[in-house]
């Protein structure tokens, strides 16, 4: 049983029975006097009591909603709560346990044996919680599962369905997590996250009563239609905002963040409901993505995981929501060492490599301290010109039809751009002699309309529309990783290029887009192939990019080492990208370019390589044509990275500033220890314009000293002082930026 587990009687739910579980920082109480259960309260114990709205049992959702073709919705218009189904569901049994299983994505889709693919899995305990309910009019049995990692508020949430009727049944949406009795939408506001291509993570907040008007429910004897509503769709989920939100408390600190952890299409709602605010995280639906699962008699299916972490405000969310990632994610060696990142592409060769290019570069790029080397898009072109096929980043956000563009899938290497006996292995080899990992550019899940794949592999290898029409964007077809040949085509790839080329490291891109109706079952072998790769490679290392940052999801996160955070090339944008980017992904994952040119000033050197220092380095640039003393400039700023990785792989974000706007003239980042002073705290201050100092107080700062330290740039007209309880920096120029370290004094 779990620390909290107790059947009760409490004042709280006068004539009630309720059911309490949990742990130490977590505790959820349920109505069970019902025939259908409620999921009362989510809380941490520090919370602040519940006001009587938030106390109403016979007011809250049932455990979950369902959708069947068929049996309607139940309301007006699609929504996940109130359905036609949701109250008929039945109790049967519950049952808890705590053990020290991983609560990993892809472990628990099966696709790991031995649930090895759980972060920290001998350290952290799991709380285990599971309601079985029937529907008797279909024979739907219903497993709703919820789980939390011992010590750290967040809930984790999925819904499984089992067909034990006669008939086949067609699910047209089903959520994974349902939660009322939230406070009343006048005293909460809702944040989203813009994510677009080259402006990622962009919050924002509004009270949720714009999206909920008051229409004065008891007049209407119902609840209203309206909702703070949003979803993303297609095979880039972060594509338009981040599978992520949150509702914060507008007069105590008290809020709850999201993320649905799926690599595929979601939905969520946050809502009203008899004057409290209900929350619903899931996806796909049938009306909002043409998605539906039919489950002939004794078929199962499994919603995607969704995750709600509770803190005191945005920061304290977000500080237990990413102890979770870390809790979830596969372990990786590259987790703990974080390794600076060379990769050609970022305005350097643009997708034009070959081996004259690539030597000084490599050559370079080991002087300044990089220790993996990523040969980007092109290495596999033998057409005249590396441009030809590609208008964007190797995040390639467009690209026309043509060149190679619409011709890849083989991933074999160009003769032409690497000419002799070794060709690409050539340039390979110089990258282990200069003492680095070599690594290479893949967009593996597609085959363009023009190579031999298109028509050499099985047509159900790729991914298909329902009237059987493949999947075609941008002259590229979609692979279907349920497939087998498709799998064994990409094993066969990775292998030759891991076992007999070498390399250490994949940068795994993905650009085109698609909302077929498959397409969830495909993300959900995708993941799995992802798992079978690190199986076999442990020591290989993965970039998840599509675009930058478009598939910036939970479950990409817990399988891939790294994530790519953005396109963006002009390093004056790249502040709000960088600052915000741990709101998304642990800052040890999160991918943040550094490109400094032999054309640009010292100050602008440091500026892009500030940006990237309290994330993982993914450094570019012209090296090889730099002076000593511009390439010295590289080197101290990665000698300065190397000083502080050992303890961002541990620290929390938080944002001293608050999250940055787009066009802020200050922007800051924070990352803190986990434990409030047994370490020091380091924070990145930009200025691109306005006054020339601000003042504010990090996490912790009390009375007692502190000893502000200046770790980049190392030459600056930048100072940073403490002044009682205070931080106040000055930066005399625009653009600058200034990496601090600040560190308690014990007296």
């Amino acid at each position: 049983m779990s620390q909290h587990d107790s059947h009760q009687w409490t004042d709280a739910f006068p004539w009630s029975l309720s059911y309490r579980w949990g742990h130490s920082a977590l505790t959820a109480d349920f109505d069970l006097s019902g025939e259908t259960p409620r999921l009362l309260r989510v809380r941490r114990p520090d919370d602040p009591a519940p006001g009587p709205k938030e106390t109403k049992a016979a007011t809250s959702p049932p455990l979950v909603d369902l959708v069947l073709l068929g049996d309607g919705t139940g309301w007006a218009r699609p929504r996940f709560t109130g359905t036609a189904i949701g109250a008929r569901l039945k109790y049967r049994a519950h049952h808890s346990t705590c053990d020290p299983g991983p609560g990993n994505s892809a472990a628990e889709h099966g696709d790991s044996a031995d649930g090895s693919a759980g972060g920290s899995a001998d350290r952290v305990r799991w709380h285990r919680l599971a309601f079985e309910l029937h529907d008797s009019a279909t024979g739907l049995t219903t497993f709703v599962e919820y789980a939390s990692p011992d010590g750290i508020s967040v809930l984790r949430s999925r819904v499984r369905l089992r067909n034990d009727g006669s008939g086949s049944v067609t699910v047209r949406s089903l959520g994974s997590l349902l939660l009322g009795g939230l406070p009343s939408p006048d005293d909460l506001s809702v944040l989203r996250a813009r994510n677009d291509w080259l402006a990622e993570c962009r919050w924002y907040t509004e009270p949720l009563r714009n999206s909920v008007p008051d229409v004065n429910h008891e007049v209407h004897g119902g609840t209203g239609h309206a909702a703070a509503r949003l979803a993303g769709r297609g095979s880039w989920p972060t594509d338009g905002h981040l599978a992520m939100g949150a509702l914060q408390h507008r007069t105590d600190d008290r809020c709850w963040l999201w993320q649905i952890e799926s690599a595929s299409s979601w939905v969520w709602e946050a809502g009203e409901s008899a004057g409290q605010t209900y929350l619903a995280l899931g996806g796909p639906t049938h009306d909002e993505h043409r998605w539906r699962q039919v489950l002939p008699p004794g078929a199962e299916f499994t919603t995607e995981w969704a995750a709600l972490a509770l803190g005191a405000r945005f920061d304290g969310a977000l500080a237990a929501l990413t102890s979770y990632r870390r809790v979830v994610r596969r372990p990786h060696p590259d987790h703990t060492r974080l390794p600076v990142i060379f990769n050609d592409y970022m305005n350097t060769l643009m997708g034009d490599p070959t081996t004259e290019k690539l030597l000084p570069l490599i050559d370079a790029a080991a002087e300044a301290g990089a220790e993996y080397f990523c040969v980007d898009a092109g290495w596999y072109d033998d057409a005249e010109s590396g441009e030809a096929g590609r208008s964007g980043q190797s995040g390639e956000g467009g690209g026309s039809p043509g060149g190679w563009w619409d011709s890849v899938g083989a991933w074999l290497p160009s003769v032409r751009r690497f000419p002799g006996d070794r060709g690409i292995r050539g340039v390979l080899d110089r990258i282990r002699e200069r003492g680095m990992v070599p690594g290479l550019w893949l967009e593996p899940e597609v085959v363009g309309v023009r190579s031999p794949l298109a028509a050499g592999l099985p047509a159900e290898a790729f991914l298909r529309h329902e009237d059987g029409t493949r999947v075609t964007e941008q002259g590229r077809h979609q692979l279907d990783l349920t497939h087998p040949a498709a799998r064994a085509h990409l094993d066969g790839t990775v292998d030759r290029l891991v076992d007999e080329w070498g390399v250490g490291y994949l940068k795994l891109d993905y650009n085109i887009t698609t909302s077929a109706p498959a397409h969830l079952a495909h993300s959900r072998a995708w993941l799995a192939w992802l798992s079978s790769v690190l199986d076999r490679h442990p020591g290989l290392v993965i970039e998840n990019c599509a675009s930058g940052g478009m598939r910036m999801d939970g479950a990409s996160l817990a399988v891939a080492q790294l994530q790519s955070t953005s396109d963006q090339q002009d390093p004056l944008r790249c502040p709000p990208i960088a600052a915000s980017a741990p709101t998304a992904v642990p800052p040890e994952q999160g991918a943040v370019w550094a490109y400094p040119q032999p054309s640009c000033t010292d100050e602008e050197i440091a500026f892009t390589l500030g940006s990237a220092l309290l994330g993982r380095v993914h450094l570019s640039g012209h090296l090889d044509r730099m002076t000593e003393r511009q390439l010295g400039l590289v080197r101290d700023a990665l000698d300065a990275y190397k000083a502080i990785r050992g303890d961002l792989r541990t620290a929390l974000p938080f944002w001293p500033l608050g999250l940055p706007g787009w066009s802020d003239d200050w922007v800051a980042l924070g990352l803190r220890p986990p434990v409030p002073d047994a370490g020091p705290v380091y924070v990145t201050v930009w200025r691109r314009g306005g006054d020339t100092a601000r003042c504010f107080t990090p996490p912790g700062g009390g009375a007692g000293d502190v000893r502000v330290e200046v770790l980049h740039p190392r030459a600056t007209t930048a100072t940073a002082r403490w002044h009682g309880a205070e931080l106040r920096v000055s930066l005399p120029e625009a653009p600058s930026v200034v990496l601090l370290r600040l560190t308690p004094v014990r007296s």
